[in-house]
């Protein structure tokens, strides 16, 4: 029931759900008067949501800035960022498959000594883990097994974030730990972090979805993958919010 639920809650969060029960609600509305203003209103919304320039600056308020420059002894990498291809039998990067090269970029410019892979949703039949594949990816990019953690078992950002402290606690003690993970992810990751690191970790962004530069049309010209980026903010919102309220 708890899985129906929260499916449900994530379904509703979709700005577009909100303008078809409107344009639905305005059609069968016996009063006339209140049919027009709630068309009006679903107008409005689907103007408002499918405009590129405004949820554009919705992101750049919210979405993190790159850290100072500094070394850290483990960068940890969020799961999510990638799947599994039974077929190929390789590895698959979605749109946060950026996590992936930052951390590898890190690596590659002595920024981290290791990196540690946490992410345990399984994909196909074998239940292949996310964080097995990317390590074996890893190695194949030719970073060494002495420079790479995996984790495992996670399946989301608190988990995430308590198995990791423990992965690092164990093998290294008061490490100095930079996250790496999407910036419109990092102010919900942050909560979970802080809850288990002594230290505060640093977290450095990747995937960024607002833009540096608007053009005219992002200003007058309808964009349908709004709706995404919408439902994307919209659940880091709420998750941000049940995080804080369990923290």
């Amino acid at each position: 029931m708890c899985y129906i639920n929260t499916g449900l809650l994530l379904y509703l969060l979709q700005p577009i759900v909100w303008v078809v029960l409107l344009i639905v609600a305005a059609f069968f509305c016996r009063k006339r008067r209140l049919g027009k203003w709630l068309m009006c209103i679903a107008i409005a919304c689907l103007w408002f949501f499918s405009n590129r320039f405004i949820i554009g600056k919705v992101y750049n308020a919210y979405e993190e800035g790159y850290p100072v420059d500094q070394h850290y002894d483990v960068g940890i990498v969020l799961g999510g960022f990638s799947s599994y291809d039974p077929i190929k039998k390789q590895i698959v990067f979605n749109t946060s498959g950026d996590r992936f090269f930052q951390a590898l970029f890190l690596y590659r410019e002595k920024k981290i000594d290791r990196i540690l892979i946490s992410g345990g949703n399984s994909e196909g039949r074998d239940r292949i883990k996310e964080a097995d594949v990317a390590a074996r990816q890893l190695k194949i990019m030719g970073v060494p097994d002495s420079a790479i953690m995996v984790e495992n078992q996670s399946r989301n950002t608190a988990e995430n974030a308590e198995l990791s402290y423990k992965k690092i606690s164990a093998s290294i003690p008061n490490a100095k730990v930079v996250v790496v993970t999407s910036a419109w992810h990092i102010p919900r990751a942050r909560v979970h972090f802080d809850k288990y690191f002594k230290e505060k970790v640093t977290f450095y962004p990747s995937n960024y979805i607002g833009k540096t530069h608007y053009n005219l049309t992002d200003y007058v010209i309808p964009y349908p993958g709004a709706f995404i980026d919408w439902k994307f903010m919209l659940k880091e919102w709420a998750g941000l919010l049940v995080a804080k309220i369990g923290h």
